[in-house]
C-alpha cells in the first residue's frame, strides 16, 4: 500500500519547483529567509500537504517526542 497519495506528491512538486525557481521561502509569512536545500524544500511540500488534509505519515519530529 503506497505511503503518500498523489495530493502529497504533487504537494511536494510544486515545492520543489518553488524552490529551484527561488521564491520558496521558510517559515511564517517567509520570514525564516529563502530555502537553500533540496530536503528543506521536500519537507515544506509535505507539511503544506498534511495542513490540507493529503494522505500523508505523520512526521518523525513527533515520533520521537512522544516516545
Amino acid at each position: 500500500m503506497a505511503r503518500y497519495g498523489k495530493a502529497a506528491s504533487r504537494s511536494v512538486a510544486r515545492a520543489v519547483r518553488r524552490y529551484e525557481q527561488g521564491k520558496l521561502e521558510s517559515g511564517k509569512n517567509g520570514r525564516g529567509g529563502k530555502v537553500k536545500s533540496r530536503k528543506q524544500a521536500i519537507a515544506i511540500g509535505l507539511s503544506e500537504a498534511r495542513s490540507k488534509g493529503a494522505k500523508v505519515p505523520r512526521s518523525t519530529k513527533r515520533r520521537t517526542k512522544r516516545s
